[in-house]
């Protein structure tokens, strides 16, 4: 089974775009920072469907959430040579948790604790 769940801080505001046909996805950039003083780890989750619609209106830079999802992997390579890859989160579900920074005070029109939108919509087409 591929399951994984992180808690961690938005660190940027997340983007919306249209994925394949009228789907759309939400990408968000994920801190968590394990306990450590100066360590965190950084992974980019991708919502689909309502749940990035949601996601895309109500979160913002410095949002706590908690993510469930697939841990995906990938590798290409860059026009200058050279391999990359990383790990990234297709969610399944997103928590909007309490207490952490909501820009001018307010809390995005979503209190805390919520849940994004419904369940995932699809995926590309990957079986979520």
């Amino acid at each position: 089974m591929n399951s994984v769940t992180l808690i961690g801080t938005l660190t940027k505001d997340p983007e919306i775009r249209n994925g394949n046909g009228d789907a759309k996805v939400c990408s968000m950039r994920l801190a968590e920072s394990n306990g450590r003083k100066g360590s965190a780890l950084f992974i980019n989750v991708s919502a689909f469907g309502r749940q990035a619609e949601t996601c895309g209106k109500y979160l913002s830079k410095g949002r706590q959430v908690a993510v469930s999802g697939q841990l995906r992997f990938r590798e290409w390579e860059p026009d200058g040579g050279g391999k990359r890859s990383e790990h990234t989160i297709a969610a399944d579900r997103v928590d909007f948790l309490p207490g952490a920074k909501r820009g001018n005070g307010g809390d995005g029109g979503n209190g805390g604790g919520e849940r994004a939108g419904g369940e995932a919509e699809g995926g590309g087409g990957e079986g979520y």
